[in-house]
């Protein structure tokens, strides 16, 4: 299959070596020449998008809202009929709707498959994904994105993808919040933090979450699994997108900021403990 992939970052350079490894022929885009050699030992590498729009599956791994429809907008100008774009970026759902109809508008197929797991899982090929869209496009997305994505599920129409995986973010920041607090109880009373999580994580409280964060909360490790400015990101769009009263979102999303503003914001986010002594 011909793919052009958007976005070779964390997440996306290590999708295409899979894809490359299950003998896919990609062109990837880049718009940083910096990064055109490195790119080049994967595949071959363009800087113009219009020639992203020669393959019949395109994916998507930017940033935010905004570029994601920037993106789509470019592309839709030279978009052959029946081309899938497959978005795994983190955006507003409501977003992800208006993108949808840039592509369905230039004949071509969309589905929104944000992705969790991170890049380690990305490395590993074990992410998995949310999903939106029509039916007949995610048949399509599924065979594609196979190499990389161990799991997903369908959740309806383009911009469900996004809600789920803004539900993903929302327990999951919440949670490392927590971890944080608890850890910081033990070392309040001066009972060993290791010792504690051996104790509860065979209880109610243990979880993959519980697993990832704690050890570096106790060995005080916040180098960057989940840099704590894109869970930020991610916590503002869904804040943004909230139709109802969350204060546990909020009170996270506070510290989050507070985090960014004192310089952290390229540190894990198990570094809000940081912010509790």
């Amino acid at each position: 299959m011909k793919i052009s992939i958007i976005g070779l970052g964390a997440m996306g350079t290590p999708m295409a070596r899979h894809l490359k490894e299950t003998g896919h022929e990609l062109l990837l885009y880049t718009r940083r020449p910096e990064k055109v050699d490195e790119l080049s030992a994967i595949a071959p590498v363009t800087m113009d998008l219009a020639e992203c729009c020669q393959n019949p599956v395109i994916i998507l791994n930017v940033l935010g809202t905004e570029d994601v429809i920037e993106v789509t907008t470019q592309l839709a100008l030279d978009l052959a009929p029946g081309t899938l774009v497959i978005d795994h970026s983190t955006i507003d759902p409501a977003g992800a709707r208006v993108a949808a109809g840039l592509i369905r508008d230039a004949g071509g197929e969309f589905v929104d498959a944000p992705v969790s797991g991170g890049e380690q899982k990305a490395i590993t090929g074990e992410l998995v994904s949310m999903v939106g869209g029509e039916a007949r496009a995610i048949e399509r997305a599924a065979e594609v994105f196979a190499p990389y994505i161990k799991s997903y599920v369908h959740l309806g129409e383009s911009g469900a993808g996004q809600v789920a995986k803004l539900c993903n973010q929302i327990a999951q920041v919440v949670n490392i919040q927590g971890i944080c607090e608890a850890m910081r109880f033990a070392a309040h009373h001066q009972v060993d933090q290791a010792r504690v999580l051996d104790a509860i994580r065979g209880g109610m409280a243990g979880s993959q979450m519980l697993e990832l964060m704690g050890p570096k909360i106790v060995s005080q490790d916040f180098s960057a699994g989940i840099q704590s400015r894109l869970h930020a990101k991610d916590l503002n769009i869904a804040a943004d997108a909230a139709l109802s009263e969350l204060p546990a979102l909020q009170a996270t999303l506070a510290k989050l900021n507070e985090l960014i503003e004192s310089g952290g914001g390229h540190d894990d986010t198990s570094s809000l403990y940081r912010l509790l002594k």
